[in-house]
């Protein structure tokens, strides 16, 4: 496994870094609470430090399972990943309506994008009970909250810091202008932003300002939910509750051309005795400005493949072979 300092912070962490929205159940169509819990220390016993984890992944159950699962790892040699700024809690509404939605019960939610200075307190002593842990590793903004001001909710996250209940700041989905706000407050660690073969979005932007201000970046869904595992055909059903449904990148048609690119990249993993997978998130975490590929796992063989992506290498020829199959998938809105 490759370690990597997150921008200019005191935290390193694991290149390849466990993502735990899928074990939250949450818009994943459920959760096994045992898969769960032996697909996270699975990922540890292969060098995985790193859990990137939310209070709305299934309502607090991810964090939950997250703080389980490391109640026999030394504290010291994991960071803990979590977020703040999507409340489906509130007795009075606040914010701006993110989404209406249900819990892993069936039972209706409305989710609001808010980051007053109150309730990013709130959320952080929250977190940290169902973490089973006194202090978070890296503190990150879930979504940006437009109703109020990011100074306003830096200021708080930088009373946490002082407290010594979060190492450091990251945000997650910010553009240039509001990392600038943000920064401008206290250092920010990392831009959690989504990115993979199909989504490259941050290219234009993102990565040149965050590369300039030595500000890591978490790549998202690098296998867009499991698309880029070449694993989902035509068809595909769904369990009820999963959103990957509705996505655009899993229309029919785009689940055809993007199945016949990554049958173009088979031969290539199979002469590095890696799956498809493994290929995907290895480019991911060479593209530059890339500090870490947040990878989620449902069941330990999920967890072991994908830490294993690490062991893959790619030369410069072979990165360049992919980004040239790769010019030639167009997907359908």
């Amino acid at each position: 496994m490759e370690y990597r300092q997150l921008g200019q912070s005191s935290v390193n962490v694991s290149a390849i870094t466990f993502g735990a929205w899928a074990i939250g159940g949450w818009m994943w169509g459920g959760s096994e609470h045992k898969d769960a819990i032996k697909a996270i220390q699975t990922s540890i016993g292969e060098g995985v430090t790193s859990i990137d984890t939310a209070p709305i992944y299934g309502q607090g159950y991810s964090e939950e399972l997250v703080g389980e699962a490391l109640q026999e790892v030394n504290r010291d040699k994991v960071q803990i990943l979590t977020k703040f700024g999507m409340r489906w809690d509130l007795v009075t509404p606040h914010g701006e309506l993110a989404m209406k939605s249900k819990d892993n019960n069936g039972n209706p939610i409305e989710v609001y994008k808010y980051a007053g200075r109150d309730s990013v307190i709130r959320e952080c002593e929250d977190s940290l009970r169902r973490l089973r842990t006194d202090y978070i590793d890296l503190y990150q903004i879930h979504w940006p909250d437009n109703t109020t001001p990011i100074e306003e909710t830096f200021e708080a996250v930088l009373r946490l810091q002082e407290q010594g209940k979060i190492l450091e700041a990251g945000v997650c989905n910010y553009n240039v202008p509001q990392l600038k706000r943000a920064h401008a407050v206290l250092p920010i660690a990392s831009n959690q932003v989504p990115y993979s073969m199909v989504e490259k979005n941050i290219e234009h932007e993102i990565v040149p300002y965050c590369v300039r201000e030595n500000i890591g970046i978490l790549a998202y869904s690098p296998l867009q939910r499991g698309i880029l595992t070449g694993k989902i055909r035509p068809g595909h059903h769904f369990a009820e509750g999963d959103t990957r449904a509705t996505s655009r990148v899993y229309k029919p048609e785009n689940v055809s051309r993007i199945n016949d690119f990554l049958g173009r990249l088979k031969p290539l993993a199979e002469t590095k005795n890696a799956t498809v997978a493994q290929l995907v998130i290895r480019w991911t975490i060479e593209r530059p400005g890339i500090t870490a590929a947040l990878v989620g796992a449902r069941n330990a063989d999920q967890a072991l493949q994908n830490a294993r992506a690490s062991q893959v290498k790619l030369s410069s020829e072979e990165m360049d072979f992919i980004n040239k199959q790769l010019q030639g998938l167009a997907l359908v809105s």
